[in-house]
């Protein structure tokens, strides 16, 4: 009987690749969670509450002038940058669980290995990274020019024209296409595959330049209800969320547009 439960105990225990895969995604999962805490910190430090709404704090620092002699970090790209860095991990890292799993289904039948796992995040990650640069530098020429204020919240026929720009851009035919290849990720997988990390590594810049192709706008429209609005944020995610699912993720795009573009006109005749 010793012998039968020594047996038992051996075949439940894990194995090394299940130990590996586990930890990976626990990692995964932890990375969002520290960005959403950091961002959840930034909010609070900067006097906003859980909507983007300003405290007297944030309220003097939306009407300071950012030509003022006086360190302010959210008129310095470098700061500005790690913002927008941490965003895209908060918000884009959960939307690209199914690229990943679909990787994982490959892993079997298709030679994929868990570096080229790692490579495909790498590469979705420093896509997004750099369009987070990309960003901050378009926020810094905003908030010079004027459009914007300290908050990142734009004037207000700025914050129209971005709403309807968005919405209108949800109908066209470079959303469909960029739409996709993110929606079906094991199409893209087929066409363009590649092995190891180097393979992984092309593949997930591939896919995150059509991610970004997809979802710029989601992350635009931080401008029209503040930059480090959590609201904004989390809306953005569940959205970005939604059009990834297999089952109802084409049927999310124009009805989104819709809205956006609804909200742009209501904003401009209020």
């Amino acid at each position: 009987m010793a012998r039968v439960e020594s047996s038992r105990g051996k075949v439940g225990r894990p194995s090394l690749p299940q130990i590996i895969r586990a930890s990976l995604w626990l990692s995964f999962f932890g990375i969002i969670l520290l960005s959403w805490a950091m961002l959840y910190m930034m909010a609070i430090d900067m006097d906003l509450d859980l909507i983007g709404r300003p405290g007297p704090m944030a309220q003097a620092m939306s009407d300071m002038d950012p030509r003022m002699p006086m360190s302010m970090p959210m008129a310095e790209f470098g700061p500005l940058f790690a913002m927008w860095a941490v965003m895209m991990a908060a918000m884009m890292l959960p939307t690209m669980v199914p690229t990943l799993t679909t990787y994982e289904q490959l892993m079997i039948s298709a030679d994929g290995t868990r570096a080229g796992w790692l490579g495909v995040l790498l590469g979705y990650f420093v896509v997004w990274v750099a369009f987070a640069a990309v960003i901050a530098g378009v926020q810094l020429a905003l908030l010079f020019g004027g459009v914007i204020n300290m908050l990142g919240i734009g004037v207000k026929w700025f914050s129209v024209v971005l709403l309807i720009a968005v919405g209108a851009f949800q109908f066209t035919k470079a959303k469909e296409t960029c739409h996709g290849v993110c929606h079906a990720p094991m199409t893209y997988f087929l066409g363009q595959w590649r092995t190891g990390f180097g393979g992984g590594l092309r593949m997930g810049l591939g896919l995150g330049a059509f991610c970004v192709g997809c979802c710029w706008g989601y992350m635009a429209l931080g401008f029209v209800g503040g930059t480090m609005s959590l609201l904004w944020m989390g809306l953005a995610t569940l959205l970005m969320i939604l059009e990834k699912l297999p089952d109802i993720g084409h049927y999310v795009i124009r009805p989104t547009g819709a809205v956006l573009i609804a909200a742009g006109v209501a904003l401009a005749i209020i």
